[in-house]
């Protein structure tokens, strides 16, 4: 899309617990309500991390203050695809053999104006994957029980993954 067609901007840069996590975000709203997360973060080990907006920025506790996933319509977790999730869930990242994650993400639900706007709130990258509210199928003799890590109850990062990082969102209006 032409960036005249942008209504609002945002970024986010990226300075890891660890000295070498760096990076960042670019957040760019379209007419059409669709927000674009571009960017690219390194330093972060191989594979999956989950990756979210929490509902607060205040980062002066680390992830203890930043609080729960951003959740304004009250829903439960799940992946950026599902109709019931938070708005804040926004899946899984990848980083490569080289702690590289390249981030291309459109997501209706972060946006950068009006009520439930995004800027000014942090965004946490786990050291963990997101289940997407999935959890896991535990088999007990003759009884499947279905159990969600983490539990539903307890989505604060505090209690979630181990954090690898977090940062502020601001406004490039």
């Amino acid at each position: 899309m032409e960036a005249g067609k942008i209504t609002a901007k945002g970024v986010a840069l990226i300075i890891g617990d660890s000295n070498n996590i760096r990076g960042s975000l670019h957040f760019l709203q379209h007419p059409n309500g669709t927000i674009h997360v571009t960017g690219r973060i390194t330093g972060l080990s191989p594979g999956l991390h989950a990756f979210h907006i929490h509902a607060f920025g205040d980062t002066t506790n680390g992830c203890n203050s930043t609080g729960p996933h951003f959740n304004p319509l009250k829903k439960d977790h799940g992946a950026p695809s599902d109709d019931e999730r938070h708005a804040g869930d926004l899946g899984n990242i990848v980083a490569g053999p080289d702690g590289v994650a390249e981030i291309s993400i459109r997501d209706r639900q972060i946006p950068l104006t009006g009520v439930h706007s995004i800027i000014g709130r942090a965004v946490v990258v786990h050291a963990d994957p997101d289940d997407l509210g999935r959890g896991k199928i535990l088999k007990f003799g003759h009884r499947t029980c279905f159990t969600r890590f983490p539990p539903v109850s307890s989505l604060k990062c505090s209690f979630t993954f181990p954090l690898v990082m977090f940062y502020i969102i601001v406004s490039l209006k």
